[in-house]
């Protein structure tokens, strides 16, 4: 019981000293004999380059989560339970005077309706003057 407890702290000072930040090497500017202007050339050539594949990565992965965007709601529509076809609900049964009134007053609202149109008709038709 006391032996896996004293191996502990050394297991857990071995993962922190390997977890330390990485660090760039300091900035060392080039010999004499290298060209000044062919060298910062390079090294934004480089930096050109990673930023393009940084940003391609970025692009990929935001295919990437598109993709698994559309298969998850595609699952989830496909889990759904379908609407259950409900019949048209029935026309109550009206007496025929009923029917004979709900009809004529139909008809006396289209007539007003056109009377109102085509007064309107008539107006947009006079002559300019």
């Amino acid at each position: 019981m006391t032996r896996p407890l004293i191996l502990l702290p050394i297991a857990l000072a071995a993962v922190a000293g390997s977890a330390q930040a990485q660090v760039a090497p300091p900035y060392a500017p080039p010999d004499a004999n290298v060209d000044i202007h062919r060298y910062q050339a390079d090294q934004h050539r480089y930096e050109i380059d990673r930023l393009r594949a940084r940003a391609d990565q970025r692009e990929a992965f935001a295919r990437q989560l598109h993709l698994e965007t559309r298969l998850n709601r595609m699952q989830i529509d496909a889990a759904r339970q379908p609407v259950p076809f409900q019949l048209p609900a029935y026309r109550p049964l009206r007496s025929p005077e009923e029917e004979r009134g709900l009809r004529e007053s139909a008809t006396e609202r289209r007539r007003a309706a056109t009377a109102g149109v085509t007064q309107i008709d008539a107006w947009l038709d006079r002559p300019a003057g």
